[in-house]
């Protein structure tokens, strides 16, 4: 008979306990707190923020961001320094004619320009080899277009396929610059670094050398009409240097 008392003792205390450690401790309801961030953890990265702008807003995914006319007007400056060390200079030749351009677009930028104008000659470049003329038409005037649009048909004729690299550029320099009635023209020297291999239809090189990194000097001119909507330069005349 005591050992029935005992075990009904023995389960009175043990209810007690078990109901003291609920009101101390609480029961889980779904809305407690998370415990607080291991402070030798890593810090979370911060949510990627939308482009506002960018990939989704292009109204032409073929055109290259020159600066534009509706860009508030920088300092101009006579030479940088521009990302990885590649010069641009405003040079003697083509002082005046800055000016001249800057007093009818007080937004004109050069070496703002300069920078466009790279961004431009890379997407022609690798267009031309690519015989994409879906990318090349709205950044050539029609004649130039002409051009270019020949010598990718002269070569699908002979079976023949280009293969361009462009490693880098030295330099984007401002060579010349003149406004022709209303339609701003400037002139850039890019100095680049090129690798172009021409090959037939076995695959054999028949022109270049897939092992030669060559110093390419190019002067590349654009237009555009400053009193157009249209912020958008084309080009319009290319040669080659040496």
């Amino acid at each position: 008979m005591g050992n029935n008392y005992d075990i009904i003792l023995i389960g009175l205390v043990a209810v007690f306990l078990i109901l003291r450690l609920r009101s101390v401790l609480g029961k889980r309801t779904g809305n407690e707190r998370p415990p607080a961030r291991d402070p030798f953890a890593p810090p979370t990265p911060p949510p990627a923020t939308p482009r506002s702008g960018g990939d989704a807003a292009q109204g032409n995914d073929n055109v290259v961001p020159l600066p534009t006319a509706n860009q508030p007007a920088p300092r101009p400056s006579s030479a940088t320094s521009g990302p990885g060390g590649i010069r641009a200079t405003v040079m003697p030749t083509a002082t005046a004619g800055v000016a001249a351009i800057r007093a009818a677009d007080p937004s004109f930028d050069p070496l703002g320009f300069a920078a466009g104008a790279r961004a431009a000659f890379t997407a022609i470049v690798e267009a031309f080899a690519r015989g994409d003329t879906g990318t090349l038409k709205p950044l050539l005037d029609g004649p130039t277009f002409a051009s270019f649009e020949a010598a990718i048909r002269g070569r699908a004729e002979r079976n023949e396929k280009a293969e361009g690299t462009l490693i880098g550029f030295e330099a984007s320099d401002i060579a010349g610059a003149e406004m022709q009635g209303t339609h701003a023209a400037v002139t850039v020297r890019f100095v680049s670094e090129q690798i172009n291999v021409v090959r037939n239809a076995e695959g054999q090189i028949v022109d270049g050398n897939p092992n030669e990194v060559q110093k390419v000097v190019d002067l590349w001119t654009f237009r555009r009409d400053t009193k157009s909507s249209d912020p958008n330069w084309q080009l319009i005349k290319t040669e080659s240097e040496g």
